[in-house]
């Protein structure tokens, strides 16, 4: 899947990312980067909202098992279960989130529990 191809699939099916002004720079199975500007994301503070910082990293996390489950070939349909966000400093600018994949023993877990209709 393309960047460009992911940052549409986003757009049209998470209308917020679209108000949150995310873009996709890079789309691989080993790896998902998504951008956000500070503007639509601001809090009272002018700093990142941390709902926004917190759903640009659930977005990331998500749209990385959405290419890795199209690259393998896998149907699948994807939920968060369970989300958790430390908020460290502020974020004053324009921010991006990365998705990395997990070990490949957890990966094929994934899979499994796919194949058995658990998900």
């Amino acid at each position: 899947m393309t960047a460009a191809a992911l940052e549409a699939s986003l757009h049209d099916r998470i209308p917020l990312s679209r108000a949150m002004g995310v873009s996709v720079l890079h789309a691989e199975p080993d790896r998902v980067v998504l951008a956000a500007p500070l503007a639509p994301n601001v809090n009272h503070s002018g700093t990142v909202f941390g709902g926004s910082a917190s759903a640009v990293a659930v977005l990331a996390a998500w749209a990385l098992v959405e290419v890795r489950l199209q690259a393998d070939a896998q149907p699948g349909r994807i939920v968060i279960r369970r989300s958790s966000m430390d908020f460290e400093q502020p974020i004053v600018a324009d921010f991006t989130a990365i998705a990395s994949p997990p070990a490949a023993a957890d990966w094929q877990k994934l899979l499994a529990t796919l194949r058995r209709g658990r998900m």
